[in-house]
């Protein structure tokens, strides 16, 4: 069964997905789990623009993180994705903007 979302997380969820250098990143994780070095090499980013991205990713409860040790004894943060699914209906939203506790300006 689907959980609906309320406004505040939608609004969040939407927000994040919104730039495509995220939703390349959680198109890349859908394959697997994987480390900094190796996804920015793979989406053809930097280090710090992709940590940057998966910060806000991890923020909005789209992904995870976790650090296991490499063979040569090197810490190492391995990121995946978090199953969701987001269903977007004019009846979805109208639900979940009952539940809006911000107000922002538009964008």
């Amino acid at each position: 069964m689907e959980m609906s979302h309320s406004g505040d997380e939608l609004a969040r969820i939407l927000a994040t997905l919104a730039n495509p250098h995220r939703m390349r990143v959680i198109a890349a994780l859908a394959h697997g789990r994987n480390y900094v070095s190796a996804l920015a090499r793979e989406l053809g980013i930097s280090r710090p623009l992709l940590q940057l991205h998966l910060a806000k990713l991890e923020a909005a409860g789209l992904v995870t993180a976790a650090f296991e040790l490499s063979a040569d004894g090197k810490a190492m943060k391995y990121y995946d994705t978090v199953p969701f699914t987001v269903t977007l209906t004019p009846q979805s939203i109208a639900l979940a903007a009952r539940t809006l506790t911000t107000v922002e300006g538009d964008s």
